[in-house]
């Protein structure tokens, strides 16, 4: 390498090291997001299971993950090498193993406040250690469906992730939810849906900021490289589209909230952000700013009949994850061929999306039914109505509040 050569693999080493950093920070947000959705009595195990997937994601992923998503021998082999791009490969397995541990948090949200905290473990090694990894190797791998397809000749692309991490996810969700069941008392007899509000909607608004905060790295991140002026350029504007998209998706969000239930929802303007966030993120590098406020807008509008939709067919989920990430992660990327047709078409963005979903959601029902079948998913109803926080972790998070019951 000559000089320049150096200084350039040196800067965007660092920026990929420091938008994995950011996209790392995101596991604060999910986690404190969630802890402020779910009852009081169920925020120790919530936070619990944040924790330990993040740790089961990146050992996973080292393990056996990384090798199976782009075709190569175990992580150790080699790693420490002068790569041949634009960065150290180390810097690259970092930003990619957070990618799957955010896969990973979009599910715990969803199956809260009545799963096993183990079976969700157990779950989580066979998440990111094959489901994930091997839906990643079709799409950002470049590996043929199956020796089947190969979904970029079919004009399929997803630049951060709308389908391949965040619809991902939420596929996963949605086979557990199903199989879980919803929340005592969330339904009634007569067909009547009751809210069960969460705990601390400060502290999910400080997770919503977190995530907002994080998901610059996750988009800007993927741009790959900073050290020129060209790739500057898309990295500030990318930047810019995500926080564009976020910003019209809770304000639609909002407004949308205020019009049909005649009030301001929080809880919506937060999922409205996130929603603009997802939807943004299988291309933020092609739209105008204004168009990414546009898009973002359509993912908050999205969302809320979403939650709506999911609420009607008893479909409980405690923190709209399904519907974030989803739902508008579909949203995101039936949106790339608008702005972006040179490199996606609207048939090959569905035949990606179905590719993703029938696998994910397969697979994630095959094991959740093994495990179902051995260990059991879902705790008592005793300890439901206790309080997931002793009956798993043996600790109340707020003592003070939640100990005479």
């Amino acid at each position: 390498m000559n000089e320049l050569t150096q200084v350039q693999y040196a800067l965007d080493t660092f920026y990929f090291l420091i938008c994995g950093a950011l996209v790392m920070w995101m596991a604060a947000g999910f986690s404190m997001l969630e802890a402020g959705l779910v009852r009081a009595k169920n925020t120790t195990e919530i936070l619990t299971k944040n924790v330990a997937l993040y740790a089961i994601s990146c050992t996973m992923y080292l393990i056996c993950g990384y090798a199976i998503m782009y075709d190569g021998g175990f992580f150790l082999s080699g790693i420490t090498e002068i790569g041949d791009g634009y960065y150290s490969p180390s810097s690259d397995f970092f930003f990619q193993v957070v990618f799957v541990a955010t896969a990973m948090s979009i599910i715990s949200g969803a199956v809260a406040e009545r799963m096993k905290l183990w079976a969700f473990l157990v779950f989580a090694v066979v998440m990111t250690g094959v489901i994930y990894p091997l839906e990643g190797s079709w799409t950002w791998g470049g590996a043929a469906v199956f020796g089947m397809y190969t979904l970029g000749d079919l004009g399929f692309s997803d630049f951060a992730g709308s389908g391949i991490v965040h619809m991902a996810g939420a596929s996963a969700a949605l086979a557990g939810v199903l199989l879980l069941g919803a929340r005592k008392g969330k339904y009634g007899k007569n067909g009547e849906i009751n809210a069960i509000p969460g705990s601390n909607l400060p502290l999910a608004t400080l997770g919503t900021f977190i995530l907002w905060m994080g998901w610059f790295g996750f988009n800007g991140g993927s741009v790959l490289k900073v050290a020129d002026a060209e790739s500057a350029n898309a990295v500030a504007l990318v930047f810019l589209n995500t926080n564009a998209a976020a910003a019209g998706g809770s304000i639609a969000a909002l407004i949308l909230a205020r019009l049909w239930f005649k009030k301001a929802d929080l809880t919506m303007a937060l999922n409205g952000a996130l929603a603009g966030l997802v939807a943004i993120t299988a291309e933020p590098s092609t739209p105008t700013p204004l168009l990414a406020t546009l898009f973002g807008a359509l993912g908050g509008l999205l969302v809320v009949f979403s939650i709506v939709t999911l609420d009607k067919m008893k479909i409980d989920d405690p923190v709209g994850a399904i519907s974030v990430h989803g739902v508008v992660g579909l949203l995101g990327l039936l949106l790339v061929p608008i702005t972006n047709p040179d490199a996606a078409t609207f048939s090959g963005q569905l035949i990606g999306a179905l590719t993703i979903f029938v696998w994910v959601f397969g697979a994630s029902l095959v094991v959740w039914g093994i495990l179902k079948a051995v260990m059991g998913i879902r705790v008592t109803e005793e300890e439901e109505y206790e309080g997931v926080d002793i009956a798993e972790c043996g600790m109340d998070a707020y003592p003070e509040f939640t100990g005479s019951k």
